[in-house]
């Protein structure tokens, strides 16, 4: 019995004296903290460990509980630092360089997460002129649990908006703090949480999903996590060889001699240039005169888009692969490659669903220094292999199901302050508007109530104009997208950062990503900062029918309503009971918009900017702020 005791007394010595605080992964070096708030540090130690926490020359103490969690707050701090702050306890822990000023959470699907690196010749300049360390981010790494709530992230850091640091930063969210920083000359820290691709409800916890059944169904169903790996593995499908990679010579090489190939252009999908629903592997050769200039000089090789993945050879070597469909393809030829004269350029493209081939009105050319050579043209394209359709019934990954991102990468900081939140998500979820209605003022009681403030701002992007322009009056999913977050604007303490005109027909993910970043931090000086400025478009406020014309108020004029260009007002539609709406004169009439058309003699309803990509939506307020998508026929 003796002998029991002394053992267990020494494997508690042992276990107090090896406890180790460990802080979560946001608390760390360079940390930015939330200025005029209370601030909750916390962790995990060995249970009952005393934690002593010493900054800015006072002390504050507490005790693990039986679980080894810990917490204390600090008092509110005024913007400013650096710091540090000792943590002392079985292990001592000195944190350094902190600062106090804004925290935003910016989070969303792609257009949220693009990087600087990615639009980094159309912001080459901010990139080159980036010298802000008090802007700095703590990029929070993909990661989906289908089981619950997470307790920490498993990596990241804080890095500064410095040099070639900037690079990875979510370009709308380096836009945002930028301005807010130079307008309020504090620091401003962004928690950059986002993933491309995932649709809203990835993103709200279990309880804030608990007025909707079929995600919550889903949920429930998915913490079965052997069952979920059991529906989710992919099934092998054994593609045919490819005739490019599989003949010697390679199709690449130059010393292939070419036999059957046949006439194509650049930029186009192979769909429209007569190769009918193909999906498989189509390459494409081209042979490129360069200047004596070019010899041997590295270069860069703007490819536009490509659908899906490529590869791009240049006299036999591989220059440049990308696996899918959205980055810009920029490539960089190292020096010895090119020659004089004739050059070879192979294009290999695989594409497994849809329009395969290259976007078109993008930039396709080489360039070294002051020379630059144009891509476009006639090709020759010859077909390597063909798949079979793709099945698509295939199920959602994981990070696409309901609370899964919640749970791993927004659940583990709902503790650190933040002073709101930022919001560009809507693509995916396109097809499903009706429910966003509901779910975006969901996702925001959601978070707010995670982080125990009822009126914590939040702002979100609506979505730009996308796909084909429509010249006459059609429905659209993405308008009705619009709408759904346009009607979110119910719920208080929200702003909207209208984008209508900031879209690219042909590309999901626009290039300017600043102007979105700015507007959303125009939104945040009128909601979050109380500045009495007009921080948004004219947004839709009633229609009164008067014989036959309708007269559209709007709130957020500012001062005056106007048209963008200067041209007469365009992109709005009229119809009468029989909702058959057909394009209408508009004028603008002190805060009001007149709107008739001679073709409906009895209006009943109008819409301004109601298609997937509105032609010419042309009205603003005189701050150049662009007014929202709206129809009165819903």
């Amino acid at each position: 019995m003796k002998q029991l005791i002394i053992i267990s007394l020494f494997c508690c010595w042992f276990y107090e004296t090896t406890a180790q605080v460990k802080l979560p992964r946001l608390v760390r070096d360079s940390m930015i903290l939330q200025r005029d708030a209370k601030i909750k540090l916390w962790g995990w130690a060995g249970p009952a460990e005393k934690i002593k926490v010493h900054f800015r020359g006072a002390n504050f103490q507490t005790t693990a509980g039986a679980d080894g969690r810990w917490a204390v707050y600090l008092p509110p701090t005024k913007a400013g630092g650096p710091y540090n702050l000792t943590i002392a306890a079985s292990n001592k822990i000195v944190l350094h360089d902190i600062l106090f000023g804004d925290v935003w959470l910016c989070s969303g699907q792609s257009n949220m997460f693009h990087q600087l690196n990615v639009h980094d010749v159309t912001y080459r300049a901010d990139i080159l002129a980036a010298n802000d360390p008090d802007i700095r981010q703590f990029a929070v790494p993909m990661r989906y649990d289908l089981t619950g709530p997470q307790a920490d992230l498993p990596d990241g850091y804080w890095a500064p908006a410095v040099g070639e640091q900037v690079r990875p930063f979510s370009a709308v969210a380096y836009f945002f703090a930028k301005k807010i920083h130079d307008t309020y000359h504090i620091p401003v820290g962004i928690i950059n949480a986002s993933v491309g691709g995932t649709p809203i409800e990835a993103w709200i916890s279990e309880d804030g999903l608990k007025e909707f059944p079929e995600p919550t169904a889903l949920l429930q169903q998915n913490k079965d996590t052997a069952a979920f790996r059991r529906m989710h593995t992919p099934v092998a499908i054994t593609l045919p060889p490819d005739a490019g990679l599989v003949q010697s010579p390679r199709w690449y090489d130059t010393a292939y001699i070419p036999k059957g190939w046949r006439t194509i252009n650049i930029p186009g999908y192979w769909e429209d240039q007569g190769a009918k629903d193909l999906n498989g592997v189509v390459w494409y050769r081209n042979d490129i005169t360069l200047p004596a200039s070019m010899k041997g000089k590295a270069a860069s090789v703007f490819l536009g888009r490509i659908v899906d993945a490529d590869e791009l050879y240049i006299n036999g070597v591989l220059v440049g692969r990308t696996a899918y469909q959205y980055p810009q393809r920029r490539y960089q030829v190292p020096a010895g490659v090119l020659k004089t004269g004739r050059n070879l350029f192979v294009v290999r493209v695989t594409n497994t669903g849809g329009k395969g081939g290259f976007v078109p009105d993008k930039p396709y050319c080489i360039f070294s220094q002051t020379d630059t050579i144009d891509l476009k043209g006639y090709w020759q394209y010859k077909v390597g292999a063909v798949y079979a359709p793709v099945n698509s019934s295939n199920p959602a990954p994981p990070q696409y199901q309901p609370a899964a991102l919640y749970n791993a990468m927004v659940a583990p900081f709902t503790g650190y302050a933040i002073k709101g939140i930022c919001w560009y998500q809507g693509e995916a979820n396109t097809d499903r508007a009706d429910q966003y209605k509901q779910l975006l003022p969901a996702l925001i009681h959601d978070w707010r109530h995670q982080w125990l403030q009822d009126s914590l701002p939040f702002l979100y992007v609506q979505l730009p104009g996308f796909m084909d322009y429509n010249y006459l009056p059609t429905e659209s999913n993405w308008a009705r997208l619009r709408e759904a977050q346009l009607q979110s604007l119910s719920v208080p303490r929200t702003a909207m950062a209208v984008a209508i005109d900031l879209g690219e027909w042909n590309d999901i993910h626009p290039d300017n990503k600043k102007s979105v970043g700015e507007r959303l931090a125009l939104a945040a000086r009128g909601v979050a900062y109380a500045a009495p400025i007009t921080y948004s478009g004219p947004l839709f406020h009633a229609a009164t029918i008067t014989g036959n014309k309708i007269e559209v108020s709007f709130t957020h004029t500012g001062s005056g309503l106007t048209t963008i260009d200067g041209d007469p007002l365009s992109a709005f539609e009229i119809a009468g009971a029989d909702k058959k709406f057909v394009w209408a004169q508009a004028s603008i009439n002190g805060n009001q918009v007149t709107v008739w058309s001679d073709a409906v003699s009895t209006p009943l309803y109008v819409r301004y900017a109601w298609s997937d990509n509105p032609l010419q939506p042309n009205l603003c307020n005189r701050e150049g702020l662009p007014a929202s998508p709206f129809r009165t026929d819903r």
